[in-house]
Order: C-alpha cells, then structure tokens, then sequence
C-alpha cells in the first residue's frame, strides 16, 4: 500500500479520502444501527459491551472518554458506572451517529449528564491527562491512521488510566473462521439492504472486520503507543476482543 493510501473495506483510496466515506457509510445507516447490531450478532454485542465495561475499572467519581460512542451504548453503561460524582465525554466523527446518540441517552434519562462533542479520534481535542478511561468500542477499524489515534487516546489519560478497546478481531480457529466468514459475507449485506435499503455500507463493514489488525498486531500498536501491560481477552472465540494498556 503506497505511503498516502490507506484500505475502505477490500479497496484501495487516497488516505484523505477515508473519513469521508466511512462518514457517508454511518450517516446512511445511522437510524437502523443498533437494530442491525441486535440482528447481526443476535444480540450477542450486548455481552460484548458489559464484558468490556467490567474490564474498564470504572467507577464512581471516574472521568470517561468514550471515543467513537456511536448510539452511545458503551456511554450509558459508563454513565451508570461513574454516577453523578463522574463526568462522561462522548465523542464520535459522525455528526449523524451522534445525534442518534444524544436522542436514545436522553430517553434513558442520561443526556442531560454527558458532554458530546464532533471529534476526531486522532486528534482528540481535550487537555492531556484528563480521563481515567479512554474507550472506543467497535469505531477503531473505521480510523484512517490507528497508531496516531492510539496515540491520541493514550495523552488523555491520567497516570494510572487505561485505553478500552472493544473490535471485532479474528477467530482463533480455523472452522469457526470459515463458518464466520459463510455469515457475514453471506448474509450481512443482504441483511443490510433489507433493514436498512444499503447494501454496500454492509458489505464495507464486513470487509472492514478483515482489514483490522489481529489480536497481536493490534497489541503491539498498542505498546508501541506507549501503553503498558497491554492485554487483550477474546470473546466468542476470537470473532470480538477486547484490548486493554495503561498509562503510568
């Protein structure tokens, strides 16, 4: 891959082509997003997330950055967490996405207790050394240079934080990788275009999942972030992990 490109799902385009059309991509399935995660992992993200959220060592009084919040799942769980001594900052690129975000917290009762903000993950707009948790649950294959956005989670951390990673990873069995490979190529995009009338914002999401580093790799970047005690934990065999390091 030549030095100013970079992949939107199996394809090749100009680095600074990215943002924008993953942005396309979540502005054209924004209203429909957690009902295609309920159908696409039958329900499964919902562990996911609350296993992650255990990981996290959050609790009350914590300051949180949830970057990439999305429909702000991962911030209403972190909201609960932290109570009302706490402070929850969610972020995301997609001014849509965000909205979506605000709309669903303020139903819960939460919005009114949460910052947001239109924000780019490789260039977090916030003083260092602020958040004892920076966490992004299923956004970071979507970055375009994820070593500059690890890098930019790990300067908003206070000694002692840890990053949050939530992403889809790669199965550690052969057999499972294949039947998972038979599910999502086979029936996501067509699941997208009856949901939500967009085939191909699916399809990139699926190919997107096998661009994205592997457990390994993905670790390395972490420490060579200057995160320490990098781990990671994989959920449901290795489709899902999730990755955590620290700042000391």
């Amino acid at each position: 891959m030549n030095e100013g490109s970079t992949h939107f799902g199996f394809s090749e385009i100009a680095s600074a082509n990215k943002a924008q059309k993953v942005g396309e991509v979540f502005t054209s399935v924004a209203d429909r997003y957690d009902l295609m995660n309920d159908l696409m992992s039958l329900g499964s993200h919902r562990l996911w997330k609350d296993f992650a959220l255990a990981r996290s060592g959050v609790r009350a009084g914590h300051h949180v950055l949830d970057v990439a919040a999305g429909s702000g799942d991962m911030t209403t769980r972190f909201a609960r967490q932290v109570g009302a001594s706490g402070r929850v900052v969610m972020t995301d690129i997609n001014a849509s996405m965000l909205a979506c975000g605000r709309a669903r917290l303020l139903d819960k009762g939460i919005g009114p207790t949460i910052d947001l903000l239109l924000a780019d993950a490789e260039t977090l707009p916030f003083a260092p050394a602020q958040f004892d948790c920076v966490s992004i649950a299923f956004g970071l294959r979507n970055v375009t240079r994820i070593p500059k956005a690890l890098a930019s989670m790990k300067s908003m951390l206070k000694p002692g934080g840890r990053v949050l990673i939530l992403e889809f990873s790669h199965p550690v069995s052969g057999l499972l990788s294949r039947a998972y490979d038979l599910f999502s190529f086979s029936v996501i995009p067509p699941l997208g275009r009856m949901v939500t009338g967009d085939e191909p914002s699916y399809r990139y999401l699926v190919e997107s999942i096998r661009r994205h580093p592997d457990q390994d790799t993905l670790a390395q970047m972490m420490a060579d972030a200057g995160l320490e005690d990098v781990a990671y934990h994989n959920l449901s065999g290795g489709i899902v992990a999730v990755h955590t390091g620290f700042c000391y």
